[in-house]
């Protein structure tokens, strides 16, 4: 496993970006400078991240997102 972070990853295990070993080694997400706890997906190329909007759902009953645009910097927790 390298050092980085992949470009993109989700917290959706039916998202084809969820990767449960890099989820389990810890994936911390810093965007505009602030920590966020609650991004569901990111992507660094595009520059956007995804948070939960809330206690709204959809009519599946997944939670709704808002997608955030701005300078993602993901890093591994355990590097911190």
């Amino acid at each position: 496993m390298s050092d980085a972070p992949p470009d993109r990853l989700s917290v959706d295990p039916a998202s084809p970006y969820y990767d449960a070993e890099v989820l389990a080694r810890g994936v911390g997400v810093r965007f505009k400078g602030q920590e966020k706890t609650n991004v569901d997906e990111y992507c660094v190329s595009e520059g956007w991240i995804r948070v939960v909007a809330g206690n709204a759902k959809d009519r599946s009953g997944h939670p709704l997102t808002l997608k955030l645009a701005g300078a993602v910097e993901p890093y591994f927790r355990d590097q911190a």
